[in-house]
């Protein structure tokens, strides 16, 4: 076994917590049961990974072998990376082909090895028709970088592939002109969502949180809180404000659902609009573009708790920088479903 090769499983090893070692170890099933059995897992950390070591030397470990058993690192803490979101398209009046694993990962393989001379490819087949790929890129003139992987993460037979935020700018064209190759689309675009949360951005794309549900038209206005005041106010408003209260919570209700909202921490619009007749700018030709970002630890749930924090208009701010105007660029399904959320809370919709 190369000296290069016995670092790399040295680190990866090194990397993976003393708790998860055997089931880690099992689940690359490079190493007999028999030779797990002779380490002592119950000594020092060093010890163990040395001893582990030598035992991938006795087996002649390939550099696809250490590759494997960083995947499967990756998988059980895919947390520790950020994850961006592609969706391809096909072309107008392509039809659905028959996908094949194997064709998808030799196809894969060939389009970035006769781009780049020095490039690793390795696989990693998950549940759900998943597979996972990590990609060691390298140059013309050095050799691949083992320490800096990307990861990409494709459900055969539909159009999302997630991966993880890579420091080499460059290579993204390459990456997805090879995911477009592979799965047989046309076109390859970034998502403008990212999060740690892999999990979460795949019940996003694949719609597979519980959003829709049957609503429940109560008849009982929500009570009014009380605050200790003796104020004499009008019957009429304590009804109004009652049934909007009510609206509200409904209307969130019907929006998120009851479970737990997926984990998203970042998001963002793009937004492009041109001012109407009357309006200071209105003369102006070049459209007004805008990117409006959002972050937070839970970017769903934060949103979810505006409305009955009795912020539900917010989306005011939305019409004041133009993305209700005439002549507004459409934002992607995503963003609408997101935009959404704020909108419904409105009684009216806004005017800009």
């Amino acid at each position: 076994m190369d000296e290069t090769i016995a670092e790399f499983i040295k680190r990866t090893i090194l990397k993976i917590p003393m708790t998860e070692m055997t089931t880690i170890l099992k689940a690359w099933d490079f190493l007999s049961e028999n030779q797990l059995q002779t380490v002592n897992f119950r000594q020092r950390k060093e010890s163990v990974v040395q001893h582990l070591v030598e035992l991938c030397e006795e087996n002649n470990a390939s550099l696809n072998d250490a590759a494997l058993l960083d995947i499967i690192y990756t998988q059980l803490h895919r947390h520790r990376k950020i994850w961006d979101v592609f969706q391809m398209s096909k072309g107008p009046g392509e039809d659905v082909d028959l996908f094949d694993m194997k064709q998808f990962k030799s196809s894969f393989k060939k389009v970035l090895q006769r781009a780049l001379k020095n490039v690793t490819v390795s696989f990693r087949d998950a549940e759900e028709n998943a597979v996972w790929i990590r990609i060691a890129w390298g140059t013309q003139y050095t050799k691949p970088n083992q320490y800096r992987p990307t990861y990409v993460v494709y459900y055969s037979q539909t159009p999302y592939a997630f991966t993880s935020l890579s420091t080499l700018k460059s290579n993204i064209p390459l990456l997805g002109q090879a995911l477009t190759i592979a799965s047989k689309h046309h076109e390859i675009v970034k998502m403008d969502l990212r999060s740690r949360y892999l999990d979460s951005l795949k019940a996003i794309v694949f719609k597979q949180y519980n959003q829709n549900f049957e609503t429940h038209n109560s008849t009982t206005p929500l009570q009014e809180r009380s605050l200790g005041l003796h104020v004499n106010m009008d019957s009429r408003i304590i009804h109004e404000n009652a049934m909007e209260k009510e609206r509200v919570q409904r209307v969130t209700q019907e929006t998120f659902g009851d479970h737990p909202q997926p984990q998203l921490e970042f998001a963002q619009y793009k937004l492009e609009t041109k001012f109407r007749n009357g309006s200071i700018l209105a003369e102006r030709e070049e459209p007004l573009r805008c990117l409006i970002k959002f972050s937070s630890p839970h970017l769903l749930e934060a949103l979810k708790s505006l409305a009955p924090a009795a912020l539900s208009r917010i989306p005011k701010l939305f019409c004041s920088s133009g993305s209700c105007s005439q002549g507004t660029h459409a934002p992607k399904s995503w963003q609408k479903d997101l935009y959404h959320l704020y909108f419904p809370l409105l009684p009216d919709s806004p005017r800009c």
